[in-house]
């Protein structure tokens, strides 16, 4: 059971990080964040990312990083789930 809990975080973490890269990317083309698909991932990434855009300001007023340290608390965040999983479920 840990494992299948294990892999079904993992999956989705991995599909959220996607979605975060394929947003960024999308800022870099234009009106692609206007699209069915812009709209959609904004609606599901935005929510992430406006805590850290709150206290991460862009560098020079245009380089935002703050997508780049919310994948990192991502990464670090479903590492601290599983670390929780593996202790409370043994084996």
């Amino acid at each position: 059971m840990q494992d299948s809990i294990i892999g079904l975080l993992l999956t989705l973490e991995q599909i959220y990080f996607f979605m975060l890269i394929a947003y960024v990317l999308m800022s870099w083309l234009p009106n692609a964040r206007e699209s069915f698909i812009g709209e959609w991932l904004g609606k599901l990434v935005e929510p992430y990312l406006a805590p850290f855009r709150r206290f991460i300001p862009p560098i020079g007023g245009m380089i935002d990083i703050s997508p780049i340290v919310a994948l990192f608390a991502l990464k670090y965040l479903v590492w601290g789930i599983i670390a929780i999983v593996s202790f409370i479920i043994p084996g």
